[in-house]
């Protein structure tokens, strides 16, 4: 998901800080969306790598850090309707000068809720920066600059070589997909991403052409994002031991209609970017089922991001921002897998542990468990949501973020969908308020309880295709109730 960011934004840097301007001990930082970025809290960090007197490569990282600002504590903008809204926004600037700080850091640390955790986390940044600096330094001491440049070049020419061969040993044609979004949690209306992938000998043309115009909410998803869900749509028919560095892409052509919502004119809101990522990967992998059914997958549950701030006994302002995952789409020849970070989020070992959580934070995990029945009902059945249930032990502000909570995610091939998930407060007097999929600003008192449940993934194939004798096992795993199995799948299991 950052790849594409970080080869996006160095031209940006390169455009406003020539390589002649560039001295030792230089270190830079951006995270403007339309120049290479993913939204205000991913900051993009480059830190020059000099060799033989100039700058020869840069070491970059890039990562989610906390608050910067913007109308909604954790930058989760839910409704937001503009960038501006998402927080403090960077052009390519210097954060140090030679080595030196500069007032850039006070800056960044003046626009946060919460200044201590956030200059750690840029600072965090820089000393990956340095890290890979030296590293390459290292190299260079070793084998010289040329002789790293040759090996570089080597190893682009390698993962691009491969990829055409892959690409080549795809039938030639256009294939068409589409996905639709069920709302941004600002109009009424409906957005469509479509897509029509051609594969031509060794080469591919992504083409968005059809797709709906950008959003007025925050779904809008910037090039650098919606490149990184193409790369990684076609790569999931290519080999997987193809090294993933920037020869992946120059094979593959993507074009981007400007003004929709893969790829917004600015100040459009890109903070939930994610749910258009998400829909155009969907759209490809339904386009190249076409060419490659055994490689079928059906639609994901999405993540599901929340936030939680607070002041704490102390005065202090106090702020988190997690997130659950939903059930993975079932795909040819497998069940979903439950629960864990569809597409290229990472997989569920990202998810912070329950007990240091608990420790930093005033709040009980009161629950966390597998939803049965969520998954959509098929052949092959999808992924199983998750319900969390958060006790919050002082007066919290609850910000939540989520898709394929109104529409779940649909099952494809004869399937069925998944269950969809959603959020909740149930209220210290008994009451139980319902939260929209994207809400900020949600006051709850000591006491009351969040919940979150995490949409199911899809089915794949007719459900009547579906071994009773699979049926029967999902029962006693408990993935499904007997009532689920007897309504979804006309099996009858004793209880």
């Amino acid at each position: 998901m950052h790849g594409a960011s970080l080869r996006c934004s160095l031209p940006s840097l390169l455009e406003d800080h020539p390589l002649d301007t560039m001295r030792p001990g230089d270190v830079f930082a951006m995270n403007d969306p339309f120049r290479g970025g993913i939204h205000a809290n991913d900051i993009v960090i480059f830190r020059p790598v000099f060799a033989e007197g100039r700058p020869r490569w840069f070491g970059g990282t890039l990562i989610h850090v906390a608050d910067v600002g913007g109308a909604a504590a954790g930058g989760l903008a839910a409704v937001a309707t503009d960038t501006f809204a998402e927080g403090i926004l960077l052009p390519p600037v210097r954060l140090y000068a030679e080595g030196a700080e500069t007032d850039v850091m006070r800056i960044i640390g003046r626009n946060s809720r919460v200044p201590d955790k956030v200059l750690g986390d840029v600072k965090a940044l820089v000393a990956g920066a340095h890290t890979v600096a030296r590293r390459v330094e290292a190299l260079v001491e070793r084998y010289g600059a040329d002789g790293l440049a040759a090996f570089v070049e080597g190893s682009l020419a390698y993962a691009e070589r491969r990829t055409r061969q892959e690409i080549e040993a795809l039938p030639d044609g256009t294939y068409r997909g589409s996905f639709t979004i069920d709302t941004d949690g600002i109009s009424e209306r409906t957005f469509d991403v479509a897509v029509a992938v051609t594969v031509d000998g060794d080469r591919v043309v992504v083409d968005f052409d059809g797709t709906s115009p950008q959003s007025g909410g925050a779904i809008n998803s910037s090039v650098s994002q919606t490149t990184s869900g193409v790369i990684f749509a076609v790569r999931c028919f290519l080999d997987p031991s193809i090294p993933m560095n920037d020869g992946c892409f120059r094979p593959i052509e993507v074009r981007l209609p400007p003004g929709t919502v893969v790829n917004p004119s600015p100040p459009a809101a890109c903070g939930g970017r994610i749910v258009t990522v998400a829909a155009a990967i969907d759209a490809i992998l339904d386009a190249l089922s076409g060419c490659r059914p055994e490689h079928g997958v059906a639609p994901s549950g999405l993540v599901q991001v929340f936030t939680l701030t607070g002041v704490d006994d102390d005065g202090a302002r106090w702020i988190t921002l997690l997130y659950e995952f939903g059930g993975i789409g079932a795909r040819t020849g497998s069940d979903g897998p439950d629960a864990t970070g569809a597409f290229f989020l990472g997989g569920r070992s990202v998810i912070p542990q329950i007990e240091p959580l608990e420790g930093q934070y005033p709040f009980v995990v009161r629950r966390s468990r597998l939803l049965p029945d969520s998954g959509g009902p098929g052949r092959w059945r999808g992924g199983l949501g998750v319900e969390t249930e958060i006790e919050l032990l002082v007066d919290t502000v609850v910000g939540v973020r989520g898709d394929r909570l109104e529409v779940p995610p649909p099952g494809a091939r004869g399937g069925e969908p998944g269950r969809p998930g959603g959020w909740e407060l149930r209220r210290g007097d008994g009451t139980v308020d319902r939260l929209g999929s994207r809400q900020s600003g949600v006051e709850a008192k000591a006491g009351d309880v969040f919940v979150l449940r995490t949409s199911g993934g899809g089915g794949l194939g007719p459900v009547a295709e579906r071994s009773p004798d699979d049926v029967r096992a999902d029962v006693a795993e408990g993935r499904v109730s007997p009532e689920g199995a007897a309504r979804d799948y006309g099996v009858e299991v004793a209880r």
